[in-house]
């Protein structure tokens, strides 16, 4: 087979031009400058002991840079060398063979009647009407190529051995294939050997791709393509770093249009441009800050297929890429992969079935990509994957930006029977998704990875094992509203996120409806229904923050909590603190509710027992001369013809001689005297003697030698008006009481003072 193999002789090259010296140092030349070679070296064996994939990928690499660096260099050094680089030629290098198709001077494009033609020996038909493609085409900024299907389907095997394969490859220019419902464009590897479709991506296989420009796709049947990496992977439409020269292919006329238009977008702007506008100026964190518009992909897919690639799809650094009506089957890796510095795409009624991976990828630095009507069916991970972190965290080699990236959707789509998650959101702001059907998954809806503003609503989650929607790791200000999620152990949990839970319709939980765990402050449940069984509808038991819980109908709901279960619930330490003062208040109010019961279930008075202060006994040191008395209360004993005698309620200390004490000056016996024997003389012992017939020593003077006046109130009591009643008697509401001989003057007060005013204070007696 005439395939381009590596390690071809070159001859010397002299008198050559210095773009092809410039050639000769990179190892590429045209094969047209150089010797042919007699015979073809046989193909290398495969090798088997380690994986090729990665050094291929960048032999690709490598190969694609030295054709753009040659290619340049040629059309520049100008003269017949630069005549003869604008026509269809083959490059030959270390790496293979490339057929290069430059731009032409007309808008004719390249088919593949031009493919066979320059192609040689490379390209041939098959008797079935089938193309073998056995070398690598290489379309140049500007060119155009169109593989179109005629009365007949264009069926082209792209040939891929375990040593060498084909590629198609556009830099800066267009590719279109385009068949129709009767006729598609059949594009797959080709193991000539084996007579089959090469299945075996170990040592590099076929693959297409897009460098810039455009590339569209109708009707198209695309199979067993790509190896490794996305843009090696299948069907790949990837940006450039290097600006594109397209505005040299444009005629004069059409190069002053594009400046007039220019000039009026930039005074729309209002003058702030400071180049040709071909800049786009975004917010930062936008996906085309840093990258020319002309060096973006763009293009469009519909009603076609992939089967059995790498991966199914591959899409980045992109602008307004339409993606639909397409089925991806069975791809190595992801079904469609939508990568870095993608915006503003389409992707609708697109089907993902049966990759190893992920269904659906919207890689980091993607915004505003729309996915709708779409399904992603029995992946090995996840349905749906929407990555909107940030490029970097901190400061990064490239100077990424810190903003997070969104304003991407997922509408009207289903995600059936994925190994991992129905659809995972991470990271983002303003992400959604919207009127979904996920069936089956660990967990149906999960977003994490701090994403902010996630609206998730009108979708329907049935048969995940664990959870309907998970929120967690630092989601803020989800909005989750009118979903019907059946049958998972808990329907929605909030693990360290918040949120706003409302309208939602749970059935069979039997773990619990809603879960929140950590910081939940700021998430409100309000309005929700929840059907099943489990220890509680709500658990906020390991939950800390402001949660609102209202309005939530839980009807339906069976608790299977244990006793305990519930005690814990509510025994908590501040409930029990709150619960014994309630329960003391509570008590005294029921004790305090009337009198009367409370006396008669004590059976006494609270105050019965409780005496006058005269009435009470008295305490006072023992001293020398103290004689045992008695105390007479005279209106108590001519009432009760008891003679007036009364023990002395004085305590004494036994084993003390006790002294003499002064005279009382009410006349008193407060010093436990003895009475005359009820002489009746008004209740005055001794005939009315004034010192209570107590012995003196001699003649005591008063205090100061000063002459009474008359009576002396005592020390802390008010002035008397008249005659007082004795202690230990009763006052009389009518006339004062009197003794047998009238009104007794009182004596003056003490030496030691009169006595202090409260409890009677024991008197000091003479020593």
């Amino acid at each position: 087979m005439p395939f381009a193999h590596p390690g071809s002789p070159w001859g010397s090259l002299k008198r050559r031009s210095a773009a092809v010296g410039l050639a000769l140092a990179i190892g590429l030349v045209p094969l047209a400058l150089s010797p042919v070679a007699t015979a073809r070296a046989a193909p290398p064996a495969p090798t088997t002991t380690t994986d090729r994939r990665a050094p291929l990928v960048d032999q690709e690499d490598q190969r694609l840079l030295q054709i753009r660096s040659v290619l340049a260099a040629l059309l520049q050094s100008g003269g017949p060398t630069a005549v003869a680089a604008k026509q269809p030629m083959i490059f030959g290098s270390s790496h293979g063979k490339t057929l290069v198709l430059p731009s032409l001077n007309t808008d004719q494009p390249y088919t593949m009647a031009d493919l066979v033609k320059y192609g040689g020996k490379y390209v041939r038909r098959l008797p079935d009407g089938s193309f073998l493609l056995g070398i690598h085409v290489f379309l140049a900024d500007g060119a155009k190529l169109v593989l179109q299907s005629g009365a007949r389907p264009l069926t082209i095997r792209m040939g891929s051995l375990p040593t060498a394969f084909s590629s198609i490859v556009s830099l800066g220019g267009e590719i279109t294939v385009k068949g129709t419902a009767q006729a598609p464009v059949r594009i797959l590897s080709w193991n000539p050997r084996t007579g089959k479709p090469d299945t075996d991506s170990l040592d590099g296989r076929a693959y297409i791709r897009a460098v810039g420009g455009e590339f569209h796709m109708s009707y198209g049947a695309v199979a067993d393509l790509g190896f490794w990496s996305g843009r090696t992977g299948g069907v790949a439409l990837t940006g450039t770093d290097r600006p594109s020269s397209e505005s040299k292919h444009l005629t004069k006329e059409q190069r002053h249009e594009n400046k007039e238009k220019r000039e009026q977008q930039n005074k729309n702007r209002g003058g702030g441009g400071g180049g040709p506008g071909d800049i786009e100026v975004e917010q930062p964190g936008g996906t085309a800050t840093h990258v020319p518009a002309a060096d973006l992909v763009t293009g469009s897919i519909d009603h076609s297929t992939f089967g059995g690639n790498a991966y199914g799809l591959f899409v980045s650094g992109s602008n307004q890429t339409q993606i639909t009506n397409i089925k991806v089957t069975n791809s190595l890796v992801d079904g469609l992969v939508m990568h870095r510095f993608t915006k503003n795409a389409t992707i609708e009624n697109v089907s993902v079935t049966g990759s190893r991976h992920d269904g659906f990828v919207l890689a980091r630095a993607t915004e505003k990509i729309r996915i709708t009507d779409s399904a992603a069916i029995n992946n090995g991970h996840n349905g749906f994957t929407v990555n909107g972190t940030a490029l970097a965290e901190g400061p990064s080699a490239s100077g990424e930006s810190l903003e997070t990236f969104g304003d991407s959707s997922i509408n009207n789509s289903r995600a059936e029977n994925n190994g991992h998650y129905g659809i995972e959101l991470l990271g983002g702001d303003k992400l959604s998704v919207q009127n979904c059907k996920v069936v089956g998954g660990d967990m149906g809806i999960v977003v994490r990875s701090a994403a902010t503003r996630v609206q998730i609503s009108g979708n329907r989650l049935s048969k995940q094992v664990r959870q309907g929607i998970s929120l967690r790791d630092g989601v803020r200000d989800a909005s989750l509203a009118g979903n019907s999620i059946s049958g998972p152990r808990t329907g929605i949990y909030l693990r360290d996120s918040s949120g706003k839970l409302t309208g939602n319709v749970i059935k069979g939980a039997d773990a619990h409806a809603v879960t929140l765990l950590g910081d939940s402050d700021g998430t409100e449940v309000r309005s929700n229904t929840f059907e099943g069984s489990g220890t509680s509808a709500i658990s906020t038991s390991r939950s800390h923050g402001d949660v609102t819980k209202k309005d939530n109908n839980t009807d339906h709901w069976t608790d299977t909590a244990t006793l305990w279960m519930k005690a814990r619930r509510y025994l908590k330490p501040m409930n029990f603190i709150w619960g014994c003062v309630f329960i003391v208040v509570i008590v005294s109010m029921i004790r305090a509710r009337g009198s009367r019961q409370r006396f008669a279930r004590f059976g006494i008075h609270p105050y019965a027992l409780q005496r006058p202060v005269e009435a009470r006994e008295t305490w006072r040191l023992p001293h020398r001369g103290d004689r045992p008395r008695t105390r007479q209360r005279p209106a108590e004993a001519q009432a009760r013809g008891t003679g007036g005698d009364l023990r002395s309620t004085t305590v004494t200390v036994p084993g003390i001689p006790l002294p003499g004490r002064r005279q009382d000056p009410n006349g008193g016996q407060p010093n436990g005297g003895q009475p005359n024997g009820g002489r009746p003389n008004g209740g005055r012992p001794n005939g009315g003697q004034p010192n209570g017939g107590q012995p003196q020593r001699g003649p005591q003077p008063q205090r100061g030698g000063q002459p009474q006046r008359g009576p002396q109130p005592q020390r802390g009591q008010q002035p008397q008006r008249g005659p007082q009643p004795q202690r230990g008697q009763q006052p009389q509401r009518g006339a004062p009481q009197r003794g047998a001989h009238g009104p007794q003057p009182q004596q003056g007060p003490p030496p030691g003072g009169p006595p202090r005013q409260g409890f009677p204070q024991p008197e000091r007696g003479g020593v």
